[in-house]
């Protein structure tokens, strides 16, 4: 794989404005009437993380909420299905784009290294998949609802942390390449 490997940057800039479409459709269609509906914020945007009682609350106010229920249902098998694959795609091309993998930071890695940093987008779209699929079973009635529970938070937080560290590698690398484009 090499530097900016072939890949047109109107796909690039498609996925992006797919991803910004999907997330307003989350945001606008669920997060927000959820918040309206309930008083509270969905679990997946906790930034900070949370623990079991903040999952445990949820659980409550489902149990007294029908429509708050369907709504979180309704995003996770709408815009939740494909946001994750889609922003996991982009993060990946934007690697690919962004940069070599012989090559990483400015100094030479081992081979592994560098295809291993294409691995982080992956992690991060595992990773969602995995709050989400918690999530419903947390929320469901289900005989897994408890390891569910104490997973839940586990997973938003490796969510958040993936994506924040693929946000600095694609943004280190794109600094990166704009100053070597600037040396003559």
């Amino acid at each position: 794989m090499k530097a900016g490997s072939g890949i047109p940057l109107w796909i690039v800039a498609l996925l992006a404005a797919l991803c910004l479409a999907v997330l307003a459709w989350t945001t606008f269609g669920f997060v927000v009437p959820f918040k309206h509906e309930t008083g509270q914020a969905v679990l997946d945007t906790y930034f900070a993380g949370y623990d079991e009682s903040a999952v445990f609350h949820m659980q409550k106010l489902l149990d007294e909420n029908e429509t708050a229920t369907r709504l979180l249902r309704a995003m996770y098998f709408g815009p939740e299905l494909i946001f994750p694959a889609l922003l996991t795609a982009l993060l990946f091309l934007a690697f690919l784009k962004l940069g070599p993998d012989d090559a990483w930071f400015g100094r030479s890695a081992h081979p592994v290294v560098g295809k291993a940093v294409y691995l982080l987008p992956f992690i991060y779209g595992i990773a969602d998949y995995g709050e989400n699929i918690s999530s419903l079973i947390a929320f469901g009635h289900g005989a897994s609802a408890s390891l569910a529970t104490q997973l839940l938070p586990w997973m938003t937080r490796l969510k958040f942390a993936s994506l924040a560290i693929c946000f600095i590698v694609a943004a280190r690398l794109a600094v990166m390449r704009w100053l070597s484009s600037r040396e003559p």
